[in-house]
């Protein structure tokens, strides 16, 4: 084919199109180039929700779930590298209220998780544990039946995962209602620090006139013995 003619023929379309089409058209070519299979671009211009060859998702997504059986909507939006959730992702309400606030390690919650009220205030925050892939194994605790009690360690091959594990707290309004702690997805029952009771001292009985002398005229004889009677 002859180049003069494609060259032509593209100058002819972008006149047509206009410069804003000619942008998304390029960017639209450059994407392609990149051997994605599918990809959306915002009103600004961006690529997102790029699936790529692979068919794996990549870079940022803008995820919508509509609202079904009266559980309301929302939108999401974050990272992805290699078809796992990645980094911070937050989440909107479908009126674009905040609604919380993920960190995400390869597709598993990992630290501090924020959410609010439709009002903005926050509503709790939760701690999980992720998947660590530089950490081919992993030990983990085994606990006794009916117990917090660890009795013993097992060392086992690590997957893809997430557990709650840290301090997680609940508000009402700002303030702080309630926390509860979690080791590995096991909620730690705070011990009772018994205390021994304290022996009390007998009261000490005070002494009489009467007494004071006795003991005085009877101190170092064997076998004395005082049988109640006030006189001498």
């Amino acid at each position: 084919m002859d180049t003069t003619n494609v060259v032509h023929v593209m100058k002819v379309r972008i006149i047509k199109m206009g410069w804003t089409a000619v942008f998304s058209l390029l960017i639209s070519t450059a994407v392609m180039a990149q051997g994605y299979k599918s990809y959306d671009i915002t009103v600004d211009g961006d690529t997102i929700n790029i699936i790529d060859a692979n068919g794996k998702k990549q870079g940022p997504w803008v995820l919508r779930v509509e609202e079904v059986r009266g559980e309301p909507g929302y939108e999401e939006e974050g990272m992805f590298k290699d078809d796992y959730k990645n980094g911070y992702w937050r989440r909107y309400s479908l009126q674009g209220d905040l609604m919380g606030v993920e960190h995400y390690k390869f597709g598993g919650k990992d630290g501090l998780q924020q959410y609010f009220t439709f009002f903005g205030n926050l509503e709790r925050e939760e701690n999980w544990r992720g998947y660590n892939p530089d950490a081919p194994y992993d030990t983990i605790a085994v606990y006794g039946a009916g117990s917090n009690e660890i009795v013993d360690f097992k060392i086992v091959k690590a997957e893809p995962y997430s557990v709650r594990h840290g301090v997680w707290k609940y508000y009402d309004e700002g303030r702080l209602m309630r926390s509860e702690e979690y080791d590995r997805n096991n909620l730690v029952i705070p011990k009772e620090t018994a205390t021994a009771p304290v022996k009390e001292k007998p009261k000490e009985v005070e002494k009489t006139a009467e007494m004071l002398e006795w003991e005085k005229k009877n101190r170092g004889k064997k076998g004395a013995l005082r049988d109640g009677r006030t006189g001498m």
